[in-house]
């Protein structure tokens, strides 16, 4: 089972920029969009009704062009729900989860803690709800834009971002958090290199000298790991300034 995630950074520009072609070559089982910034209606038709698959999309409460997920899949979900139950954060429309027979995902668009202390400490309480309520769970696969990058390989230029909301320690010790009881960065089985990243500033022509942030994982329970065929990013699909990401499962 192949699946794909990718913060298209709105979901309308991303498809006028080929986000169906590319998506009927990759033939992803399931796609996992995040920062969709549309409500369903705005949503091209083909992207909503795409043949063969099912979809489903959440979007902020009251607000428009902000944050938003979708998930667009061949295999029939057993339930999907919209976030975690919590008001605080599920007004913002981040989290899709969805049940499979063989597993539970987790379609998370985490917040962005840049824009002042208020937003970091919004960010901090997300992660830990988050933590909270898939803690203990079985079967479970992660996925989205995390917004933080976890170790100094997972940045072009860490010393010069260490104080920088996506670098700072205490984002980086959740992901320690998330991965000591039980949770494994699937990228990282099968590579351990640096230079390997997701999102790129678009503003200072980041991509072209790679000069990035490794944003976007997929994490799966411990239960769950021998099943992790392959998993994969994708810097040469464009679109956004984030590029997808892959994982593929034997289930």
């Amino acid at each position: 089972m192949l699946l794909l995630s990718w913060n298209v950074n709105g979901v309308r520009a991303a498809h006028k920029k080929g986000l169906m072609d590319w998506f009927y070559t990759a033939k992803p089982d399931i796609l996992c969009i995040q920062e969709t910034k549309a409500s369903e209606d705005q949503i091209p038709m083909d992207l909503r009704y795409p043949e063969g698959y099912e979809t489903y999309f959440a979007s902020p409460a009251g607000r428009t062009g902000y944050s938003g997920v979708g998930l667009i899949t061949k295999p029939k979900p057993d339930a999907v729900e919209k976030g975690i139950g919590v008001p605080e954060f599920d007004r913002e429309g981040r989290i899709l989860k969805a049940e499979y027979p063989g597993f539970t995902l987790f379609n998370v668009y985490f917040p962005n803690g840049g824009s002042g202390p208020e937003r970091l400490s919004y960010k901090l309480r997300f992660y830990d709800a988050f933590l909270e309520h898939v803690k203990g769970l079985e079967r479970v696969v992660v996925c989205g834009d995390v917004n933080t990058a976890h170790k100094e390989a997972d940045i072009a230029r860490p010393k010069e971002n260490l104080n920088r909301s996506g670098f700072m320690p205490v984002e980086r010790a959740w992901l320690d958090k998330l991965l000591s009881p039980g949770f494994t960065d699937t990228f990282r089985l099968f590579n351990q290199d640096g230079g390997n990243y997701t999102w790129w500033d678009m503003k200072t022509a980041a991509r072209d000298r790679n000069v990035g942030w490794r944003l976007d994982y997929f994490f799966v329970s411990e239960d769950l790991r021998d099943k992790v065929k392959s998993a994969t990013i994708h810097p040469e699909v464009t679109g956004s300034d984030h590029c997808p990401i892959g994982l593929e499962l034997s289930i």
